[in-house]
Protein backbone atom coordinates (compact mmCIF):
# COMPACT_ATOMS: atom_id res chain seq x y z
CA UNK A 1 0.00 0.00 0.00
CA UNK A 2 2.58 2.13 0.30
CA UNK A 3 4.28 4.22 -2.31
CA UNK A 4 6.94 6.47 0.21
CA UNK A 5 10.46 7.91 -1.00
CA UNK A 6 12.06 11.35 -0.42
CA UNK A 7 11.90 13.60 1.74
CA UNK A 8 8.24 14.33 1.82
CA UNK A 9 7.32 10.55 1.90
CA UNK A 10 5.95 10.56 5.31
CA UNK A 11 2.52 10.32 6.85
CA UNK A 12 2.56 13.70 7.86
CA UNK A 13 1.85 15.14 4.24
CA UNK A 14 -0.54 12.97 1.78
CA UNK A 15 -1.32 14.03 -1.88
CA UNK A 16 -4.80 14.41 -2.52
CA UNK A 17 -5.66 13.49 -5.91
CA UNK A 18 -9.12 12.83 -8.11
CA UNK A 19 -9.20 10.48 -10.89
CA UNK A 20 -12.34 10.78 -13.18
CA UNK A 21 -13.00 10.43 -17.33
CA UNK A 22 -14.75 13.18 -18.82
CA UNK A 23 -16.30 14.28 -22.34
CA UNK A 24 -15.35 17.62 -24.05
CA UNK A 25 -18.12 18.78 -22.11
CA UNK A 26 -16.98 17.98 -18.51
CA UNK A 27 -19.63 15.12 -18.18
CA UNK A 28 -18.82 12.07 -15.69
CA UNK A 29 -22.69 10.15 -15.58
CA UNK A 30 -25.78 9.58 -16.45
CA UNK A 31 -28.35 7.69 -14.26
CA UNK A 32 -25.47 6.71 -11.78
CA UNK A 33 -23.24 4.77 -14.81
CA UNK A 34 -20.44 6.45 -16.90
CA UNK A 35 -21.72 6.81 -20.49
CA UNK A 36 -19.05 4.88 -21.99
CA UNK A 37 -17.12 2.12 -21.88
CA UNK A 38 -13.37 2.40 -22.25
CA UNK A 39 -11.17 -0.81 -21.90
CA UNK A 40 -7.86 1.37 -21.65
CA UNK A 41 -9.20 3.81 -19.16
CA UNK A 42 -10.05 1.08 -17.27
CA UNK A 43 -6.66 -0.40 -16.98
CA UNK A 44 -5.62 2.89 -16.35
CA UNK A 45 -7.73 3.49 -13.42
CA UNK A 46 -6.36 0.50 -12.01
CA UNK A 47 -2.76 1.02 -12.36
CA UNK A 48 -3.18 4.21 -10.79
CA UNK A 49 -5.03 3.43 -8.25
CA UNK A 50 -3.56 -0.03 -7.26
CA UNK A 51 -2.82 -0.71 -3.86
CA UNK A 52 -3.80 2.95 -2.93
CA UNK A 53 -6.87 4.30 -0.77
CA UNK A 54 -9.53 5.22 -2.90
CA UNK A 55 -12.29 7.47 -1.66
CA UNK A 56 -16.05 7.59 -2.74
CA UNK A 57 -19.24 8.20 -1.87
CA UNK A 58 -21.88 5.92 -1.27
CA UNK A 59 -23.56 5.74 -4.43
CA UNK A 60 -20.53 5.51 -6.76
CA UNK A 61 -19.88 2.23 -4.47
CA UNK A 62 -23.27 0.63 -4.91
CA UNK A 63 -22.61 1.62 -8.82
CA UNK A 64 -19.56 -0.76 -8.68
CA UNK A 65 -21.13 -2.63 -6.15
CA UNK A 66 -18.12 -4.19 -4.03
CA UNK A 67 -14.88 -3.19 -2.66
CA UNK A 68 -12.15 -3.51 -5.62
CA UNK A 69 -9.55 -5.48 -5.48
CA UNK A 70 -6.12 -4.50 -3.98
CA UNK A 71 -7.30 -1.10 -2.94
CA UNK A 72 -8.56 0.49 0.28
CA UNK A 73 -12.22 1.32 -0.13
CA UNK A 74 -13.18 4.36 1.53
CA UNK A 75 -17.06 5.38 1.67
CA UNK A 76 -17.92 8.93 2.88
CA UNK A 77 -21.65 8.79 3.59
CA UNK A 78 -23.98 11.33 5.66
CA UNK A 79 -26.00 7.76 6.73
CA UNK A 80 -24.89 7.25 10.19
CA UNK A 81 -26.38 3.76 9.92
CA UNK A 82 -24.50 2.61 6.61
CA UNK A 83 -22.08 -0.18 6.85
CA UNK A 84 -20.22 -2.46 5.17
CA UNK A 85 -17.87 -5.18 6.11
CA UNK A 86 -15.46 -4.46 3.45
CA UNK A 87 -14.40 -0.80 3.26
CA UNK A 88 -14.07 2.05 6.28
CA UNK A 89 -17.05 4.27 6.19
CA UNK A 90 -16.39 8.38 6.96
CA UNK A 91 -18.01 11.49 7.09
CA UNK A 92 -16.04 14.16 5.43
CA UNK A 93 -12.89 14.06 2.90
CA UNK A 94 -10.69 15.26 6.14
CA UNK A 95 -11.91 11.91 7.88
CA UNK A 96 -11.19 10.26 4.69
CA UNK A 97 -7.62 11.72 4.44
CA UNK A 98 -6.89 11.12 8.29
CA UNK A 99 -7.65 7.18 7.45
CA UNK A 100 -5.54 7.45 4.26
CA UNK A 101 -2.90 8.76 6.39
CA UNK A 102 -3.43 6.05 8.82
CA UNK A 103 -2.26 3.65 6.31
CA UNK A 104 0.76 5.20 5.70
CA UNK A 105 -0.33 6.02 1.99
CA UNK A 106 1.40 9.11 0.51
CA UNK A 107 -1.56 9.40 -2.45
CA UNK A 108 -5.45 9.20 -1.80
CA UNK A 109 -7.23 8.97 -4.97
CA UNK A 110 -10.55 10.76 -4.94
CA UNK A 111 -12.84 8.51 -7.48
CA UNK A 112 -16.00 10.31 -7.71
CA UNK A 113 -18.93 11.14 -7.81
CA UNK A 114 -19.70 14.82 -8.50
CA UNK A 115 -20.78 15.60 -4.63
CA UNK A 116 -16.87 14.17 -3.48
CA UNK A 117 -15.15 15.88 -6.37
CA UNK A 118 -16.42 18.70 -5.92
CA UNK A 119 -15.90 18.81 -1.94
CA UNK A 120 -12.80 17.20 -2.52
CA UNK A 121 -11.63 19.95 -5.42
CA UNK A 122 -9.82 22.37 -3.38
CA UNK A 123 -8.27 20.17 -1.25
CA UNK A 124 -6.67 18.39 -4.49
CA UNK A 125 -3.22 19.34 -5.59
CA UNK A 126 -3.20 16.46 -8.55
CA UNK A 127 -6.24 15.29 -11.09
CA UNK A 128 -5.67 12.37 -13.39
CA UNK A 129 -8.24 13.40 -15.81
CA UNK A 130 -8.94 11.34 -18.81
CA UNK A 131 -10.90 13.13 -21.21
CA UNK A 132 -12.71 11.47 -23.62
CA UNK A 133 -13.06 12.77 -27.06
CA UNK A 134 -17.19 13.16 -27.53
CA UNK A 135 -20.18 14.82 -26.32
CA UNK A 136 -22.33 12.79 -24.26
CA UNK A 137 -25.53 13.30 -22.51
CA UNK A 138 -25.01 13.34 -18.89
CA UNK A 139 -26.32 14.60 -15.32
CA UNK A 140 -22.93 14.37 -13.43
CA UNK A 141 -20.18 16.85 -14.58
CA UNK A 142 -17.02 17.85 -13.49
CA UNK A 143 -15.87 21.07 -12.33
CA UNK A 144 -13.87 22.97 -15.31
CA UNK A 145 -10.39 23.47 -14.58
CA UNK A 146 -8.63 26.79 -14.71
CA UNK A 147 -5.60 27.32 -16.38
CA UNK A 148 -4.60 30.12 -13.60
CA UNK A 149 -4.54 27.15 -10.93
CA UNK A 150 -3.55 24.28 -12.94
CA UNK A 151 -0.66 23.29 -15.36
CA UNK A 152 -0.98 20.07 -17.55
CA UNK A 153 2.00 17.66 -16.97
CA UNK A 154 1.32 14.80 -19.02
CA UNK A 155 -0.86 14.38 -22.07
CA UNK A 156 -1.07 11.23 -24.05
CA UNK A 157 -3.62 10.59 -26.38
CA UNK A 158 -5.02 7.41 -27.53
CA UNK A 159 -7.08 6.81 -30.91
CA UNK A 160 -10.19 4.70 -31.13
CA UNK A 161 -9.77 1.12 -31.68
CA UNK A 162 -11.26 -2.03 -32.06
CA UNK A 163 -12.06 -1.90 -28.02
CA UNK A 164 -11.88 1.24 -27.47
CA UNK A 165 -15.03 3.35 -29.21
CA UNK A 166 -13.88 6.74 -28.41
CA UNK A 167 -10.76 8.56 -29.09
CA UNK A 168 -9.25 9.85 -25.69
CA UNK A 169 -6.22 11.17 -23.82
CA UNK A 170 -5.14 10.65 -20.55
CA UNK A 171 -3.46 13.64 -18.77
CA UNK A 172 -2.34 14.97 -15.53
CA UNK A 173 -3.02 18.02 -14.17
CA UNK A 174 -0.85 19.63 -11.14
CA UNK A 175 -2.64 22.46 -8.83
CA UNK A 176 -0.51 25.43 -9.45
CA UNK A 177 1.15 26.52 -5.79
CA UNK A 178 1.09 30.59 -5.11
Amino acid sequence: MERENGPDAGIDHIVVSLLVAADENNVIGKDNKLPWHLPNDLKYFKNQTWGMPILMGRKTFDSIGKPLQGRKSIVITRNKEWKHPDVDMVHSTKEAIAKAKEYGAKEIFVIGGAEIFNSSFDKAQRIYLTRVHHQFEGDVYFPALDANDWVLTHNRFCHADEKNAWSHTFQVWERKHS
